[in-house]
């Protein structure tokens, strides 16, 4: 079986396609790679690499670590009742390791997506002044100098610190 051999069907309220066809089974290996994780952990984890944008259903998650304890990649470490730990296997290891390059691809395409998500999340006001923005700083030109440069700088750091600092009431 290929890495981006399962259906799952990934997309956030906008419609758009947040995951490439097989990233969901890379993920969810990697993830479980670094420790041994529950299924709702995972719909967590991945909730919050998307910073809430988008979190998988349990229809999609379930499914795809069934079909990798199948394959033998993950097993089931520990079981109380219906809640399930699954952990790596020699052969999930040696699949992330065959599969490394698909593995660097997914990351990347996740973390696009993820900024993605997080930027259509925006109000269109918003998303319209940050195209002006970077409008304005790729149209300067060759005008810059070192004073220049820093009076920018310091103008950008102190619009993201009014942004990031919520408003008093």
């Amino acid at each position: 079986m290929t890495p981006s051999s399962d259906s799952t069907h990934n997309t956030p309220r906008g419609g758009s396609r947040l995951l490439g066809h097989g990233d969901l089974r890379l993920l969810l290996l990697a993830l479980i790679e670094q420790q041994p994780r529950h299924g709702y952990e995972l719909i967590r984890l991945i909730g919050e690499m998307f910073h809430g944008h988008y979190t998988p259903s349990p229809g999609a998650i379930y499914p795809t670590l069934t079909l990798l304890e199948e394959l033998g990649q993950i097993q089931v470490e520990q079981a109380h009742g219906n809640r399930k730990r699954y952990a790596m296997t020699e052969a999930g290891h040696a699949f992330l390791a065959d599969n490394q390059d698909a593995v660097e691809a997914m990351t990347l395409r996740t973390r696009h997506a993820a900024r993605t998500a997080a930027k259509m999340a925006l109000p269109p006001v918003v998303r319209q002044a940050m195209h002006e923005l970077k409008h304005a700083l790729m149209t300067r030109g060759k005008a810059w100098n070192t004073a220049e440069a820093r009076r920018v700088a310091a103008l950008l750091d102190d619009v993201a610190q009014s942004i990031a600092t919520p408003p008093e009431h």
